[in-house]
């Protein structure tokens, strides 16, 4: 018994250095959340720490989406050349923000671009002109507005961008012959989102822009949150789309409501939960509170 015990332990042991690379495995047993799995059509996801990435190899070159931060990419790179020799053709940003972009240094010298809505690369450096992290970063060489698309191999890749929401630069990326798109940070699944007021985001054109991704997007769609509040939702239909143009509705509608009824935003900020929302969870819900509050009130 107590050999067998040894040899299924040694053999997880070695399963998870090997996945890990240079990360422990206490470190990982410690993580639940580190992913790296295939979903459909030579696209798939992988999640470490900070932002979900996605990734597809075809017999053209690697294309990724978002960073994570420099040590989770660097395994991202690492678990990727496993798979395939062929070149890094793109790295695409969703938005600006460090747990999607921070990972952007690792890619240098590795990934032929690196592209992103305008106001995105517009938020990264202004962010790191203050936090004085130039050094630290990949920047963008592409950028677009509504709309940019690029073929690799047999996947078309269509960034969309559909208004502010998160922030003033968050695009959805399909992979459209897999039917797969990354939102994001548009869709925190079940879990309080963060509200970028100081990017330009926008509670009240949030939603519009899912209602946007709903009539762009269809019912076969598999799509990868940018966050989730269980680390393994953080794949969906679009129903979890819907439920996120809900909670952001819902969240307009108790703000605006407060406001109107004469509270205070000291007052405003003690509530637990959001009315009509049952199925959101985890800290941060005074952050999408405040930022709808400073939007209403401005």
């Amino acid at each position: 018994m107590e050999r067998r015990k040894f040899l299924l332990n040694t053999a997880l042991t070695a399963g998870a250095l090997a996945l890990s690379g240079k990360r422990s495995f206490a470190s990982m047993l410690a993580d639940p959340a580190y992913q790296f799995k295939p979903l459909r059509n030579n696209v798939g996801m992988f999640a470490e720490q900070g932002g979900t990435i996605a990734w597809m190899i075809n017999k053209e070159g690697i294309v990724v989406v978002d960073a994570e931060f420099p040590d989770p990419a660097t395994h991202l790179i690492a678990e990727l050349k496993k798979q395939s020799d062929l070149p890094f053709e793109w790295l695409i940003n969703t938005h600006h923000h460090g747990d999607h972009t921070g990972g952007n240094i690792s890619f240098k010298g590795i990934v032929k671009n690196v592209a992103a809505h305008e106001n995105s690369l517009a938020n990264q450096k202004t962010v790191a002109i203050k936090q004085k992290t130039e050094e630290k970063q990949l920047y963008p060489d592409t950028t677009f507005t509504d709309k940019w698309k690029i073929k690799v191999g047999d996947e078309r890749i269509t960034a969309h961008y559909f208004g502010r929401g998160h922030t003033n630069g968050d695009a959805m990326i399909h992979f459209e012959h897999a039917n797969i798109v990354h939102t994001g940070d548009l869709v925190f699944n079940r879990r309080y989102p963060f509200v970028d007021n100081s990017a330009g985001a926008s509670v009240k054109h949030w939603a519009v822009a899912l209602g946007q991704a709903q009539k762009q997007f269809n019912k076969d769609t598999l799509f990868v949150f940018g966050h989730a509040f269980d680390p393994q939702k953080v794949t969906g239909t679009m129903e979890d789309v819907k439920a996120m143009q809900n909670f952001m509705e819902r969240l307009e509608d108790y703000v605006a409501g407060a406001i109107k009824a004469g509270k205070t935003k000291e007052e405003i900020l003690q509530a637990t939960s959001i009315p009509g929302i049952t199925d959101w969870q985890g800290d941060g819900i005074q952050r999408g509170i405040t930022a709808a509050y400073e939007e209403l009130t401005t």
